[in-house]
């Protein structure tokens, strides 16, 4: 059954600032399980924010932060209202310096504050919060459930970019040290996440002994969540969305 939704703005403090983000929750003042949403690398925008409306109407308190914040407040560049083939180089272009300048350290910073945060909203539900992360914001999960294992009960990531990656700082490090229920919809036109970062991701996890499902979705390509592209898919994203509540409800 879904819950009507009510969403607002609201200002996270941090160690570095303060980040602008979402909050979706359930009409009322009753408490929901905790969920920490990443954005994709095109940020914080009114289709990430039905998402998360989605998500709550669910009955769950979601929470979106611009990962970006040390640059503005969102949105960072102008975005149309669909992104298409001919525009994304471009608009990727104008994003990446944001981008390689959020570190790991920096982002795990944040990602405590945001899960502060939520734990002293009395919104949320006493316990470990939920994560999910679509393309960049996917690695951050699997960062956040690695770095805040304690925090963090599951953690989900959809069309992740460089998950297990030879960089030292890769995320797939951190799988020793993960003790959330993770799942991982990979898209199998990617090339930010070819077979072999699958597969070494994979293996990682069962080495570690996380519980952990991973699955390719055939014919879907990077970004098939995202509504607002042209990469969308939509029996793909519905998939996501089934498979994402199936972890939350189990886990949280």
């Amino acid at each position: 059954m879904s819950a009507a939704v009510h969403g607002s703005t609201v200002d996270v403090p941090t160690p570095d600032g303060t980040a602008d983000a979402y909050l979706a929750v359930p009409d009322g003042d009753a408490p929901h399980p905790a969920v920490l949403m990443y954005m994709d690398a095109f940020g914080l925008r009114p289709h990430l924010k039905k998402m998360a409306d989605r998500l709550a109407a669910a009955g769950y308190t979601v929470l979106v932060p611009n990962v970006m914040y040390r640059h503005g407040r969102a949105p960072l560049v102008e975005l149309p209202e669909f992104i298409n083939p001919a525009e994304r180089p471009e608009i990727i272009q104008n994003i990446r310096p944001f981008m390689v300048t959020l570190t790991p350290e920096a982002a795990m910073r944040d990602a405590a504050a945001y899960l502060d945060w939520l734990a002293a909203s009395p919104l949320t539900t006493d316990g470990p919060a939920g994560v999910t992360g679509y393309c960049m914001g996917a690695g951050l999960a699997l960062r956040t459930a690695g770095t805040h294992p304690d925090r963090v009960a599951a953690a989900a990531g959809f069309h992740g970019a460089y998950l297990a990656t030879d960089a030292p700082d890769s995320p797939h490090l951190l799988a020793d040290q993960v003790t959330a229920e993770l799942y991982f919809g990979h898209a199998d036109q990617d090339s930010t996440n070819p077979a072999e970062q699958i597969d070494r991701l994979d293996k990682a996890l069962t080495v570690a002994g996380v519980r952990h499902r991973t699955e390719v979705y055939a014919g879907a390509h990077h970004g098939f969540t995202q509504a607002d592209t042209a990469m969308h898919d939509a029996e793909a994203t519905e998939r996501h969305w089934t498979a994402l509540l199936d972890l939350l409800n189990r886990a949280l």
